[in-house]
């Protein structure tokens, strides 16, 4: 698979979410296995989690843990210490379906340790600030993740929900040790591009989550936004594919993390980092963007 950068690692360029895996809907624990297992076969080298991807109350981490089952019962033929698993701390899922934001700054910490303790790793490969919390100032809780990095708690950082403002902030309170980016981005969510684009600038990764428009949504993604569906009919490839496919080329900064419950799904979204569309698909997909 296609390399892309992300700090000072370098990923494959289709990552996995794993959300879909944890929450409601979420499949057995033997298919979220597979699941996994088939992304790391398929080349698939950044696993992105949360603390708060589980369904019911006391079960915090419940991805984090399935995550790490899954890489512990890896046999297959890549290489384990490739594979760069991502977290977030500063949402919470009382267990009835809402979210809420917890910014603060000891929560903070106290969260980040209990995650690598789940992960069971000595330092979280990269650590995400989830949501900003509108009671604590922002850069109070990105503050946090500086001193996790200081510690050693964590190897690298990155915030998640972020506006232009926001980044450049997290930015400068991380003394340009900021690594990525994860914000809502697909042809149903384009309002993130700035984002994207502040990004590339400054040259720190950009993983869309939802990137083809959520749960339940992304089998109508050819449906709903007809100039993929036609690319895909030209190439014989999945729409999927080709929405991957574009935010690829949108910069190569972009590293998607597609959410995944089943093998086919994963695999599926893996082929797109082999795919190179050309200056005529990318100018009738730009209708998308308002270009």
């Amino acid at each position: 698979m296609e390399q892309r950068k992300l700090g000072d690692r370098t990923v494959g360029a289709i990552g996995l979410g794993g959300m879909p895996m944890s929450i409601e809907g979420r499949p057995d624990e033997a298919r979220a296995i597979a699941t996994i297992h088939a992304a790391l076969d398929a080349g698939v080298t950044l696993i992105d989690t949360a603390d708060a991807y589980h369904l019911n109350p006391g079960e915090a981490g419940h991805n984090e843990a399935l995550i790490a089952r899954a890489l512990l019962t890896y046999s297959g033929a890549a290489d384990k210490s490739d594979v760069l698993v991502a977290t977030k701390s500063g949402s919470l899922r009382p267990g009835d379906g809402t979210w809420h934001q917890n910014g603060d700054p000891e929560y903070l910490k106290a969260a980040a340790k209990a995650s690598a303790q789940r992960l069971g790793v000595e330092a979280i490969g990269l650590h995400q600030f989830h949501r900003p919390d509108p009671r604590v100032p922002f850069a109070d809780s990105v503050g946090a993740f500086a001193e996790l990095l200081d510690e050693g708690v964590v190897r690298m950082v990155g915030i998640s929900n972020a506006d232009p403002a926001q980044i450049r902030e997290a930015h400068e309170v991380l003394g340009g040790r900021l690594t990525s980016v994860q914000n809502q981005f697909s042809p149903r969510f384009v309002s993130s591009y700035p984002e994207l684009e502040l990004c590339a600038e400054l040259g720190i990764a950009f993983l869309p989550w939802s990137p083809l428009g959520g749960i339940g949504r992304a089998g109508d993604v050819g449906t709903e936004h007809a100039p993929f569906q036609e690319v895909a009919d030209a190439r014989g490839i999945s729409p999927q594919q080709a929405v991957l496919a574009w935010e690829l080329a949108l910069s190569d900064v972009v590293i998607p993390i597609p959410g995944a419950s089943r093998p086919s799904s994963i695999l599926d979204s893996a082929g797109a980092a082999e795919i190179e569309l050309t200056e005529d698909e990318m100018a009738a997909l730009a209708v998308v963007l308002g270009d």
